[in-house]
């Protein structure tokens, strides 16, 4: 029995809990509808309405004044008060723990809520537009009428910039005046939204008719007097070129002049009646046709000067370099009598000739193009600047050929001297060879001094060809330097080891005596000295001292040093 009132007490207090947050959330939900609703009452529908008591209340603006008081009225007199009875009732019913009632009456008082929101953001909404038609047409009109007034007073103090232009602009500025009078009256009269649409049509009106204002008079002066002086200018010019044997016809410039004429014409005739972008964008296109034609003038007039500056500079180099061509050719063939030269490098004089020889044709031509006043010196300056390029090229080629014949001679010369000087160092080498004081010269060093006479007796032999292989004779004597200086160096080598190895016996004879081992090593390092196995008995005579008193070889060597500075 217990347990049952105890769980009936807890189920009742869940119910009541459960029922006093349902009761909190429903508080909460009516305190928001009610902000949203002082919200409302706070829009300042009030103020802007004053506002628009300060203009003129005739016509539509009194129409729609009278409209949002109304509306105003309304929701402040009827739909606020009914949205209050709602959050009441909606309260009542939460009180009454009537969640699903409540529930009901807040859903209809924020329906009501959004309703009349709508309607205030929509009087406010014409409200800003109203007023700020008023501000924006009074800115922008007097803009407008300064701007047409500065528009009247251009056209008739400068009408003869206009030329016939003036009076279809005469008639535009026409159309303004009764639609300045149509917008004040519908501004007396309260109409501003309309008096808007005035102000609107005449701003893009406005900005086409001023804009021409502006543009038409430097675009007639272009179409009617400065390209036309551009084009008699390019005329004039073209005339006193031809007079002075320029050859122009190529460029056609007359052809395309007559052409802008006509198109100048059309142009005019568009400008008349105020169509203006097609004009200029032809005329920014004349210009550039003009500026492209002096520039294709100037480029002949500079080319002449080229063709008469360089012609018979370059004749002169033509001449000179062909008659040093055939020298060289001449010096090559005797040359060759002396000296082998490579086949494709004999072959250098001839093909030089044949190039000078198309080089000459071609000058003899442009000669004959000058000559007859047939050619445009642009085609004159390009072939003249080839043929220059081409006899420099040529000129660089047998120079740098006759230098390397030039040179054969003298690489002979250097040749015979380092010949000399290679067999003066292996007789030197053989001669220290023969006055060390060895036992004999080992087999190995014999054949290495047999290898380098052989080398040197090739170089030697290779001087006495003729024609004469330099390259070949170079690659004979590289060999043979490089066998002689192994040569020398072993050399020096044998003979260094042959002192040290008589230092370390004579160091070691001490000790033999007291220490027949090392009498022993000593013997057989003696043998192999006498067998000439020099580098063997160096170790062995080494090996046999440093054993039995090792650090002696240092001082042998110390030794040996200080004997041979005082020698």
């Amino acid at each position: 029995m217990v347990k049952y009132i105890i769980i009936a007490v807890i189920i009742l207090l869940a119910v009541i809990i459960v029922g006093f947050m349902f009761r909190k959330k429903h508080h909460a939900e009516i305190e928001r509808l009610e902000q949203l609703k002082l919200q409302i009452q706070n829009k300042p529908i009030l103020e802007e309405l004053t506002k628009v008591k300060q203009l003129n209340m005739n016509g539509q603006t009194e129409e729609m004044f009278e409209r949002w008081r109304a509306t105003w009225t309304e929701v402040m007199d009827v739909h606020i008060p009914q949205i209050d009875g709602m959050l009441f009732d909606a309260e009542d019913a939460v009180d009454r723990f009537n969640f699903g009632k409540a529930t009901a009456f807040e859903n209809k008082a924020e329906e009501k809520i959004d309703q009349v929101d709508r309607q205030m953001n929509e009087i406010l909404i014409e409200l800003e537009e109203l007023i700020g038609s008023d501000e924006k047409n009074r800115s922008e009109m007097d803009l407008l009428r300064d701007q047409y007034r500065q528009a009247r007073k251009s056209l008739l103090a400068h009408q003869h910039s206009y030329g016939a232009a003036a009076g279809p602009l005469e008639k535009k500025l026409e159309t303004f005046t009764p639609l300045f009078e149509e917008y004040d009256q519908l501004t007396s009269e309260g109409n501003y939204l309309k008096a808007r649409e005035i102000v609107i049509s005449l701003s893009g009106e406005g900005k086409h008719i001023f804009r021409l204002i502006e543009v038409i008079p430097p675009l007639l002066a272009d179409i009617q007097s400065k390209i036309p002086s551009y084009i008699n200018e390019l005329r004039n010019g073209i005339r006193e070129m031809e007079s002075q044997s320029y050859y122009l016809e190529h460029l056609e410039i007359t052809k395309q002049l007559d052409a802008m004429e006509i198109d100048l014409a059309a142009a005019k005739e568009q400008v008349i009646n105020l169509n203006i972008e097609e004009p200029k964008n032809a005329v920014e296109d004349m210009k550039a046709k003009v500026d492209s034609y002096y520039e294709l003038l100037e480029n002949e007039v500079e080319a002449k000067h080229y063709v008469d500056q360089h012609k018979d500079e370059t004749a002169e180099t033509l001449e000179k370099v062909t008659a040093d061509t055939r020298e060289m050719s001449d010096e090559c063939a005797v040359v060759q009598q002396s000296y082998k030269i490579p086949e494709q490098d004999a072959k250098i004089p001839k093909t030089c000739l044949e190039t000078l020889e198309e080089l000459q044709k071609r000058f003899d031509l442009l000669e004959s193009r000058t000559n007859e006043d047939q050619s445009a010196y642009s085609s004159l300056q390009q072939e003249l600047s080839e043929i220059r390029a081409e006899l420099e090229s040529v000129n660089s080629t047998q120079n740098s050929f006759s230098e390397s014949l030039k040179s054969l001679r003298t690489d002979e010369h250097k040749a015979r001297a380092r010949l000399e000087v290679l067999k003066r160092k292996l007789q030197e080498t053989d001669r220290m060879l023969h006055k060390a004081n060895t036992p004999g010269i080992p087999e190995e060093m014999d054949v290495r001094l047999e290898e380098a006479e052989e080398n040197l007796f090739v170089a030697m032999q290779g001087l006495q060809e003729v024609p004469l292989n330099m390259k070949l004779v170079d690659n004979y004597l590289v060999k043979a330097e490089r066998s002689i200086e192994e040569v020398e160096e072993k050399a020096v080598e044998m003979v260094e080891n042959v002192q040290l190895i008589e230092r370390i016996i004579q160091y070691g004879n001490r000790y033999r005596k007291t220490n027949p081992q090392m009498n022993q090593k000593l013997m057989e390092a003696e043998e192999s000295f006498r067998q000439l196995r020099y580098t063997k008995a160096l170790e062995e005579a080494a090996t046999a001292v440093e054993n039995f008193e090792p650090g002696s070889m240092k001082r042998i060597e110390v030794l040996g040093k200080e004997s041979a500075w005082r020698v």
